[in-house]
């Protein structure tokens, strides 16, 4: 078993197309085929299935495909480490964020990161808190930058914490409450709401606000995104609640002050295992304690 047999797996899991995986890769489609094929009779399963319109994982295939890219994760950080070792920073970093981070410019902070070290490549994906921290975990993302309820604590990952904040409620211009320097969550609980999806760490923060303060809301508007959902609340689609420190930079809204409004902590996460060699490089740049 060889590991770019195992990068063609991956590449045509992710493409779900040998052609595209062969593009990916730079090689032939058939010599790309070929070390499948030689993979799946050293395995004794097929791998993936085939169909003159799609090619999709078998379920030996899909028990296969994490366990390749931990193989592939690990020779990269060795790679990663020799380099390391010698005074290089080599490799990936790979980062995720919640839509509304605020702590940390992160494109600011990847544009001296690139600049110190051209190197190294890097990627950056979107997602909730509970999903970015479970990739940390699994070793898909080196750094996250996570927003939770005051209540919450990152689990299975080591954290820094950045900053903590308040939420406010943001309005359309002509909304009846645009005028008002502040209001409360009752009265914020007889309007209709533009939220994050349910049962994500984001939402957490005003499903918990309302329900301790015994209070009902209807949230008719699901996003997974900060400025979209703020896009809604300009045309006066409903009102919404996101971190103070974050909404200064949308438009088209008002901000009105929430006197009993929830808190959040912002984290900065990185396996408990410790850095690889990028993200302690990208650490150090932010001025992050790592000694935890």
């Amino acid at each position: 078993m060889e590991l770019q047999q195992m990068r063609y797996v991956v590449a045509v899991a992710e493409t779900n197309s040998f052609t595209r995986a062969a593009e990916r890769c730079l090689v032939v489609q058939s010599a790309l085929s070929h070390q499948i094929a030689r993979l799946e009779r050293e395995l004794g399963a097929r791998l993936f299935e085939r169909t003159s319109r799609r090619v999709r994982l078998t379920p030996a295939g899909t028990a296969f495909l994490p366990a390749a890219r931990q193989c592939l994760d690990a020779a990269e950080r060795a790679a990663a480490e020799v380099a390391a070792a010698i005074g290089e920073v080599r490799g990936r970093l790979a980062v995720g964020v919640i839509s509304t981070v605020a702590a940390v410019d992160i494109p600011a902070a990847l544009r001296a990161f690139h600049q110190r070290y051209p190197q190294v490549r890097i990627s950056l994906r979107v997602g909730p808190s509970e999903e970015l921290v479970e990739q940390v975990e699994q070793g898909a993302i080196d750094v996250a930058f996570l927003g939770l309820p005051t209540t919450a604590r990152p689990r299975g990952v080591a954290v820094h914490e950045l900053a903590r904040d308040r939420f406010v409620a943001v309005v359309a211009p002509d909304h009846p409450l645009a005028g008002e320097p502040a209001v409360d969550l009752r009265r914020l609980s007889a309007e209709v709401f533009v939220d994050l999806p349910a049962d994500t760490a984001g939402r957490a923060h005003s499903d918990h606000a309302f329900a301790t303060a015994g209070l009902d809301r209807d949230v008719a508007f699901e996003v997974t995104n900060a400025d979209f959902l703020a896009r809604l609340v300009g045309q006066g689609l409903g009102v919404a609640m996101l971190p103070a420190a974050y909404v200064p930079r949308l438009t088209g809204v008002v901000i009105i002050e929430v006197t009993d409004a929830p808190a959040r902590v912002e984290y900065v996460a990185w396996s408990r295992s410790g850095p690889t060699p990028a993200a302690s490089a990208f650490l150090t740049i932010l001025d992050i304690d790592q000694a935890r």
